[in-house]
C-alpha cells in the first residue's frame, strides 16, 4: 500500500541512533521523516502538517511528559507515538495525562522495538492519522438555532442494537439523540447536551426523546411481535421531577409498551447532587418495573457508592476502557473485576463501545452479557 510522501514524521529521542533508525525505517515506507535529540531543535521543527510525533518519555533535558505539555499548550493536533523503556504503567499514566492535554495518542512502542514491531507501529499510526480530525466545533449553532430545534422537534433518534453475547440476539436497542439541522445536517450530542442544560431545556429534549423512542421502538419487533429493550438516555436534571416516573410509564403504555421493556441509563456523574430526592425518584421507577442502567460505569468517582445506593439492574463499562482492553492490563482488570462484581449484585452487565472481534472475545472470556458499539 504506497502512502503519499506527504506524510510528515518527526521523531525525538536522546539517543542519536534510535531516532536514525526510526528515520530509515520511515523513509523505507515511503514517509518524510526528521529525528533529533534536542527539544528545542524538535520545537522548531514541529509544524501544522507534521502528522505523526514519535516520543521518548525518558529523556535527561527535557523529559517527554514536560514535552505532552508544551505541545498540549500548543494545541498540537499531530497524533503521537510513545517510546520508553520505562515500565508499562508509567507509559499507561502517560497516555492518560497526554488524553487530559487533549494530544493524540495512536500507539506506544516499548523499547527496545523490533524492525516489524516499528513498521506496524508507523503504518497503523499514519492511517490513523490520515483520518480527518472531529475539531471540538466552536459551536457550530446559535442558542436561537437550538431554542427553536426544541420548538419544531429537529431531534432525531439514532439505534444502537444491543446483542446478547451468548446468542448474538439483539436484545436491546439504545436511541441515541441527533440534531437534525435543516441547513447544517446532523448535528452531534456533545454540541447540544451542555448547552441545553444550560439554557434550561434539557427536560424538553428528554421527553422530545421518550416520547419518540417509545412511539419507534415497535419497528424493531420480531416475526413474533416482540420489541427488543428500549434504552434511553435521561439527564440527572429530569431525575429531579417528582413528577417523572409517572408521566414516562404513561406515555409508555400509551404506546403499547410495558415499563418493563424500558431501560432508563443515568450517568454517574449528574447523581451526586440532592441525591435524596434522586433516589425517591429512582426506586419509584423500578417500582413501576422501568430498569435502570448506570452508564459510563467506571469513569465517575463515587462508582461504589452509586452501586450501593441506586436500585440499578444493569451496569454498563464505559467504551475507554473496553478500547484499552487489549493494550492495558490496568484497563483488562478492571472490566474483568467489574463484570464479576455486577454480576455479584445481581446486575446485567453490558460493555459498550466494542468495535473489534477481539475485544469481543476477550469481554467474551470475561463473562460479560451483552455488548453493542460499531462492530
Amino acid at each position: 500500500e504506497t502512502m503519499t510522501p506527504t506524510q510528515k514524521i518527526l521523531v525525538i529521542d536522546d539517543e542519536g541512533d534510535v531516532g536514525e533508525f526510526v528515520s530509515a525505517a520511515a523513509q523505507a515506507i515511503g514517509f518524510d521523516c526528521t529525528s533529533t535529540t534536542d527539544a528545542t531543535e524538535f520545537l522548531k521543527a514541529l509544524t501544522p502538517d507534521t502528522s505523526l510525533i514519535l516520543l521518548d518519555l525518558m529523556m535527561p533535558e527535557m523529559d517527554g511528559i514536560e514535552l505532552l505539555r508544551l505541545l498540549g499548550e500548543r494545541k498540537c493536533k499531530s497524533s503521537i507515538v510513545l517510546m520508553s523503556g520505562v515500565g508499562k504503567r508509567v507509559m499507561e499514566t502517560a497516555e492518560q495525562l497526554a488524553q487530559v492535554l487533549g494530544l493524540s495518542i495512536v500507539g506506544h512502542l516499548q523499547k527496545p522495538f523490533r524492525l516489524a514491531e516499528l513498521e506496524e507501529a508507523l503504518t497503523r499510526s499514519v492511517k490513523l492519522a490520515a483520518l480527518p480530525m472531529v475539531q471540538p466545533s466552536a459551536h457550530i449553532t446559535s442558542n436561537e438555532e437550538l431554542r427553536t430545534a426544541i420548538e419544531c422537534n429537529e431531534f432525531v433518534l439514532h439505534y444502537q442494537p444491543q446483542i446478547e453475547i451468548a446468542t448474538g440476539a439483539v436484545i436491546g436497542v439504545e436511541g441515541l439523540a441527533r440534531w437534525q439541522h435543516p441547513e447544517r445536517g446532523l448535528i452531534h450530542p456533545d454540541d447540544f447536551i451542555g448547552r441545553l442544560e444550560k439554557l434550561g431545556l434539557i427536560d424538553e429534549l428528554g421527553w422530545i426523546v421518550v416520547n419518540r423512542g417509545l412511539s419507534e421502538v415497535g419497528q424493531f419487533a420480531n416475526s413474533d411481535g416482540r420489541a427488543p429493550m428500549l434504552s434511553l438516555n435521561e439527564s440527572a436534571f429530569s431525575l429531579h421531577d417528582l413528577k417523572f416516573p409517572d408521566i414516562l410509564v404513561s406515555i409508555a403504555e400509551k404506546n403499547g409498551v410495558s415499563p418493563a421493556n424500558l431501560t432508563i441509563e443515568i450517568t454517574e456523574s449528574g447523581l451526586i447532587e440532592e441525591l435524596s430526592r434522586t433516589l425517591d425518584i429512582l426506586t419509584r421507577l423500578r417500582m413501576k418495573q422501568v430498569k435502570l442502567s448506570i452508564d459510563d460505569f467506571g469513569t465517575g468517582y463515587a462508582m461504589m457508592q452509586q452501586l450501593r445506593n441506586i436500585p440499578a439492574t444493569e451496569l454498563k463499562i464505559d467504551k475507554s476502557f473496553v478500547q484499552n482492553m487489549r493494550n492495558s492490563d490496568r484497563d483488562r482488570i478492571m472490566v474483568r473485576k467489574t463484570i464479576e462484581m455486577g454480576h455479584e449484585l445481581g446486575l446485567h452487565v453490558i460493555a459498550e463501545g466494542v468495535e473489534t472481534s477481539e475485544q469481543l472475545d476477550l469481554l467474551r472470556q470475561d463473562g460479560c452479557d451483552s455488548v453493542q458499539g460499531y462492530l
